[in-house]
């Protein structure tokens, strides 16, 4: 709904600086508050979007928000340890869920 209403706006306020070509202060305010409305428009969009792809994931899968994720092992970690075996046992240990931090 927020994306309607703000793309409409845009649209209105587009169509009456095109018509009424103002070319004084008013005119730049009005083409800013386009340039605002439309981005507007377009954040909301995405966010609908990807509201509704997170509605439509199988509830099996995890999740791709990575605060609900297990933690996994950085690039310090990786660089620290160096073994592939070691890391191999860290992935384990943290699939298992038996990491106590």
């Amino acid at each position: 709904m927020v994306a309607v209403v703000a793309g409409l706006s845009a649209f209105w306020l587009l169509a009456t600086l095109v018509l009424g070509r103002r070319q004084d202060l008013l005119g730049v305010a009005m083409a800013l508050l386009c340039v605002l409305l439309a981005t507007v428009a377009g954040v909301a969009a995405t966010a609908a979007r990807q509201r509704d792809a997170d509605d439509s994931r199988d509830p099996d899968q995890p999740s791709r928000h990575p605060e609900t994720q297990p933690p996994g092992i950085d690039a310090d970690t990786l660089e620290t340890l160096g073994d592939r075996d070691a890391v191999r046992s860290m992935r384990e240990r943290y699939h298992r869920g038996d990491s106590h931090r």
